[in-house]
């Protein structure tokens, strides 16, 4: 598929990417848009395991090396057909972004979390320390923000709290009013 395949004019629903470091409520504040607004929710790590898409494994952070080209053939075929056949917007949510063509997205949430409630978030997780104290400097270090800034046209790049339930009910609800702005706009 060239990048005409997915282009704006072939839809009526927008395409949102949630993405923030792992443990800032990516996959819950996605689950909920998704449902609020009768969007598909892709998640992406669910994807890479029940297709088996590896390159290896990371012993040091008990993390498996993601095959992306494999990853990206598949999502390319899932966003088009839940755009075109099912007529619907997706909601895609991972902790990296900057592995997506930036013609996917009409929206990215780059969520963040103050770092005492995140290090509460991963310990709940397990995570050993080295993964755990990575995670933490990444936020800190508003890695993965960077990294959607330079990935994505500012203008749909919005940086939001998520600390709370209420903060994740704030931010679907300001989805809520974007996607309606954006199908009356389109």
């Amino acid at each position: 598929m060239n990048d005409e395949d997915m282009n704006d004019s072939e839809r009526n629903r927008p395409n949102i990417l949630i993405t923030g470091t792992p443990g800032v409520g990516k996959t819950s504040t996605a689950k909920l848009i998704a449902e609020q607004l009768k969007m598909k929710h892709l998640y992406v790590g669910d994807i890479i395991a029940q297709n088996q898409f590896y390159e290896g494994f990371d012993e040091e952070l008990n993390t498996h090396i993601v095959d992306e080209d494999k990853l990206l053939d598949l999502m390319e075929v899932m966003i088009r057909k839940a755009n075109t056949e099912e007529n619907v917007g997706v909601v895609v949510d991972y902790h990296a972004c900057e592995l997506f063509p930036e013609r996917w997205f009409d929206l990215v949430l780059v969520l963040r979390t103050n770092t005492d409630v995140l290090y509460d978030r991963l310990i709940a997780r397990g995570y050993n320390d080295l993964k755990r104290n990575q995670n933490m400097e990444c936020e800190i270090m508003q890695v993965v923000l960077e990294e959607a800034r330079e990935s994505y046209a500012s203008e749909i790049v919005h940086e939001v709290d998520s600390n709370t339930l209420e903060d994740m009910h704030a931010n679907v609800g300001r989805i809520d009013a974007w996607v309606k702005q954006w199908i009356q706009d389109n």
